[in-house]
């Protein structure tokens, strides 16, 4: 469903973005800005600020950020897609597609028709047909009563090659391109599942899009079927696995009321939350949690609850969703149930323990240290070495240092180390290296960029929003000693809308740069009191501040590089008492002339770098 080119800015600029969001919060014209309490977090005093001009948005509080379509996804829990056009209908811009992307949307509404065809033939077979009667038989075993079988619309594909494919009518483009069935080597249409129970599965709007299919347990005097217990369909144009989640589709109304998702293994378990008055469970389809699910979750909530067996639990890639908790701003959790259960037989025997289980969730890092000192031999020096080891290894996987370090203590009290010694020993695990008692003291970590400290550089950029036409041809990225600022620079000099240089910026994970321009771009940039001259002064002397500072420090590697003898003396002091020479008349009416060769001067060492 691919827009032409330019449809997204159209909209864009035709959406009020004051308008949108003052149906969630109370805003207030603050200067040229506009301001009010934040909608993403609870707060007494107003620090959400919108610039309607850009079309952007900051929270100084809770640093929420994005624009008119960004607030449109994390308020409706909306895709990008249907976010856009959500706010084309209220603009009354009508969204041209790309001229190739018709024949696509077309047969994506023939691939959907069908599956939703088929959801309702498969339907129909459990609760009807005779076939179906042993299927119907073990579903009551499992507690699954009507309801249950209707709202889920569970289905029955009958022990028969072409049931479906005959009952339908299909083509096979129709057959092949939904996953239901394919053309076999004799030029039949087949079905895909037979004697299955079917499991329908839903995109969040409600669009069925594919089907699992269970076999059913053996008879007592029946030997087993020599085949997989599911079979998912394969992915297709209208099925990704990747991205797809069973039961979001049911589950959404009560993970946006509670902020909270479960995550489950197979679609029993699912089932089994539901049945017990916990709707917010979903699950993977028949694939690893990957990003694409985890950036799904965090659009309706904040904390995820992996709800799988203990020892699947603690095999997802820790790094990874680790890495998932920092990206997305989210907070994952595992809840433990009894060993050799899953949810859904807990489910079945005792409700009020699944719901427990839940309730009691811990952070992921705990849970797996857990399990690691849970199993572990205390009774010798040597065996409690083994464990702290073991243990080091699990905590080392966390990108935090403060989390990490809460963590080492509670081992290193278990274990009776002292936790000086833990340390060296985490950073490196962390390197890859192996864990040497006599490993180096760690250094302490990378904490967050001050991008606010080096005051020139943020009221260069300020300016630059403002004033463009007056700073921007006046300044180059060697000026700008902040590795954050730099970037916001180099970004702003594109020449783009911002709404596109910030998702520039996101696209390639700058994450401080889009907060700093961010920030700035919803200040009040209340007009200048200052007469043309006198503005014209403040930019000057501005300029001169970061010249002088660039120039200071590309002089300090001259003369370290003197000093080792890289360069000779001779060459290296002409560059300084030229360089000096230029410095000198910052400030004074020749400064414009020497402002281009500084600029030049800076910039050709960073060419000579490269």
């Amino acid at each position: 469903m691919a827009l032409a080119d330019g449809e997204i800015e159209r909209v864009r600029a035709a959406t009020d973005i004051v308008a949108i969001i003052s149906e969630r919060t109370a805003l207030k014209r603050a200067g040229t800005r506009w301001s009010g309490l934040c909608p993403f977090h609870t707060e007494r005093s107003p620090s959400f600020s919108v610039n309607a001009v850009d079309g952007i948005y900051y929270c100084f509080g809770c640093h929420a950020k994005g624009d008119a379509i960004t607030f449109v996804r994390e308020t409706q829990h909306l895709d990008f897609m249907e976010a856009v056009e959500y706010l084309a209908g209220r603009a009354g811009v009508e969204l041209q597609h790309d001229e190739h992307s018709g024949a696509a949307r077309q047969q994506r509404k023939q691939f959907l028709d069908v599956m939703e065809r088929a959801v309702t033939w498969y339907h129909q077979q459990l609760l009807e047909s005779p076939d179906a009667g042993a299927a119907r038989n073990y579903l009551r075993s499992r507690g699954y009563d009507g309801e249950t079988v209707r709202q889920f619309k569970l289905g029955w594909a009958p022990d028969d090659w072409d049931a479906l494919s005959q009952a339908l009518n299909v083509s096979p483009k129709e057959l092949e391109g939904t996953g239901l069935g394919f053309v076999n080597k004799r030029g039949r249409k087949q079905d895909a599942l037979r004697a299955r129970i079917i499991f329908p599965i839903f995109d969040p709007s409600g669009h069925a899009i594919a089907v699992g299919g269970r076999i059913l347990p053996p008879a007592p005097d029946q030997p087993a079927r020599e085949e997989a217990k599911y079979k998912n369909s394969p992915e297709t144009p209208i099925y990704s696995k990747r991205r797809t989640l069973y039961a979001l589709n049911w589950a959404k109304a009560d993970v946006v009321k509670s902020g909270e998702i479960v995550v489950c293994e197979g679609y029993t378990d699912v089932i089994a939350f539901f049945r017990a008055g916990i709707p917010r469970a979903v699950a993977t389809c028949g694939t690893a949690l990957s990003e694409e699910h985890f950036r799904t979750m965090r659009n309706f909530a904040s904390r995820i609850v992996l709800a799988y067996d203990g020892d699947n639990a603690g095999q997802n890639a820790a790094a990874s969703v680790y890495q998932w908790e920092q990206q997305f701003d989210a907070e994952v959790a595992v809840a433990s149930f009894p060993k050799g259960m899953d949810p859904a037989e807990l489910a079945m025997k005792d409700p009020e323990a699944l719901r427990q289980a839940l309730a009691s969730a811990e952070p992921f890092l705990q849970f797996r240290l857990r399990r690691v000192l849970e199993a572990g031999n205390f009774a010798t020096p040597e065996s409690r070495a083994r464990v702290a080891q073991a243990a080091v290894v699990v905590i080392a996987e966390h990108p935090s240092d403060l989390v990490r370090d809460q963590y080492l203590q509670e081992v290193a009290d278990k274990c009776r180390v002292e936790i000086d010694v833990l340390r060296p020993k985490v950073v490196a695990a962390r390197r890859g290296g192996p864990v040497r008692e006599d490993a180096p003291t760690p250094s302490m970590p990378t904490r967050a960029p001050d991008f606010m400290a080096y005051r020139p550089g943020v009221e260069a950029l300020r300016r630059l929003l403002r004033d463009p036409d007056l700073i921007g041809g006046r300044l180059v990225p060697a000026m700008f000693l902040d590795t954050v600022q730099r970037t916001a620079f180099e970004a702003l000099d594109s020449g783009e809308l911002m709404v596109n240089v910030l998702a520039d910026l996101e696209r390639r994970g700058e994450e401080w740069p889009v907060m700093l321009l961010s920030m700035l771009s919803v200040e009040d940039h209340t007009v200048s009191t200052l007469t043309p001259s006198a503005e014209e002064s403040a930019i000057d002397e501005l300029v001169a501040q970061l010249l002088r500072a660039a120039a200071q420090e590309a002089l300090h590697d001259i003369n370290r590089h003197i000093r080792d003898g890289s360069i000779t003396a001779e060459s290296g002091l002409s560059v300084i008492r030229d360089v000096r020479q230029r410095l000198e008349l910052l400030g004074t009416p020749s400064q414009i002339d020497v402002e281009e060769d500084l600029r030049f001067w800076l910039s050709s060492l960073e060419n000579e770098g490269e």
